[in-house]
């Protein structure tokens, strides 16, 4: 096989390849967690996970997802969109809607932080322990991580997480906890930060991210992973800028997989 035949031969891999992973299916599932509350999720389970990702979008996480799995609002959001990419690493990824007394405005804005809140995601993960042996890691992204934050300071494995990933960190925030504000010394699991050093959201300055690495004392194995680059479009919070990682999905993707699965 000459060069060229192999070329060809390899395009031809890499694009069947994409197909089966655009393909994965995506399966709704409404948990009962609270006595008349269901939280609807959308799943999409891989052959052999090597691991569990549960999603928590930014924004007021009200993504509207239907029962045919289409999402109706946030489907920009950072984990919102990635979400097959976690799949194609091996993950079960479990993203996360409002639950269904939360499905108008306000959705989740002023709901984080609450027993009701904590109640619903505990339920999520439980749920997750029994589709899968495998550690089970809250990732949250903007907003969302401030759920995700909160849940692993209130819970403790098996009820809590394995591990926690942070992805566009709340730092600071007038309106409520940020988790710069929240017990994170006392978490007692791996940590993963991500975030775009050019980050132009208020909230979210990157100056502050060493404040949060030094909290994470107790925390067995803890990394900061920064990136540059990418597209900045549009409001400085939103998902098509520096704040959502916009052109820099596999990166962030990979990276982050990658120490998570190692750890």
């Amino acid at each position: 096989m000459n060069g060229m035949m192999k070329s060809i031969f390899g395009l031809l891999l890499l694009s069947c390849v994409s197909i089966v992973y655009a393909q994965t299916p995506e399966k709704v599932v409404d948990l009962p967690t609270r006595p008349g509350v269901m939280q609807r999720m959308l799943v999409l389970a891989p052959p052999a996970p090597k691991a569990a990702v549960i999603l928590l979008a930014g924004g007021h996480g009200g993504l509207q997802i239907s029962s045919d799995g289409a999402i109706h609002w946030g489907r920009d959001n950072f984990l919102v969109r990635a979400r097959q990419l976690f799949t194609n690493q091996g993950f079960l990824v479990v993203l996360v809607d409002a639950p269904s007394d939360r499905l108008s405005p306000p959705f989740l804005r002023g709901f984080r932080q609450t027993p009701e809140h904590l109640t619903d995601i505990k339920t999520v993960i439980a749920w997750v322990r029994r589709q899968t042996k495998t550690p089970v890691w809250l990732v949250g992204t903007s907003r969302g991580t401030q759920s995700a934050a909160f849940v692993a300071t209130q819970l403790q494995p098996p009820d809590g997480p394995d591990g926690l990933a942070l992805t566009s960190t709340i730092l600071v925030d007038s309106e409520g906890p940020s988790v710069l504000s929240m017990p994170m010394d006392t978490l007692q699991i791996p940590v993963l930060v991500a975030h775009h050093e050019q980050d132009g959201c208020r909230l979210c300055s990157f100056s502050l991210t060493s404040n949060l690495m030094d909290k994470l004392r107790d925390a067995p194995k803890k990394q900061l992973i920064s990136f540059t680059g990418g597209d900045d479009v549009g409001d400085a919070c939103n998902a098509r800028a520096h704040h959502g990682f916009n052109g820099l999905d596999n990166d962030v993707v990979g990276k982050m997989s990658n120490w998570m699965l190692a750890n």
